[in-house]
């Protein structure tokens, strides 16, 4: 599902609050680290994560970039070294769910 510029903007709105949970260290991407970032996103659907100065393999953008791609989300912003992602849980009530404002159609002319 790609996130148009309205729902991004939504979501960076309500990542502004989070705190991060996330840490890319010296070890990279690990499975650990995942793992740990797809259960995040099925708990919290929005998940802040930080690529510590210790890692000379990444930087923010490709850790965001590699990270949505294994855990099947969407990459929100990528700013510094800090990094956000969003992924529709399906394990939680759809009331507790984050609501995207819907995608709007152009008019013909």
């Amino acid at each position: 599902m790609e996130l148009t510029s309205k729902q991004r903007a939504q979501l960076r709105g309500l990542a502004n609050s989070i705190d991060t949970i996330l840490q890319v260290g010296k070890e990279g991407l690990t499975e650990n680290l995942i793992k740990q970032a797809d259960d995040a996103l099925e708990a919290r659907e929005l998940i802040k994560g930080r690529v510590l100065d210790n890692n000379l393999e990444y930087d923010a953008r490709k850790a965001a970039g590699e990270l949505a791609a294994a855990t099947r989300a969407e990459p929100v912003q990528v700013i510094g070294t800090k990094f956000v992602l969003y992924r529709e849980s399906h394990r939680l009530p759809k009331d507790k769910r984050i609501v995207l404002v819907k995608p709007t159609k152009k008019k013909p002319q």
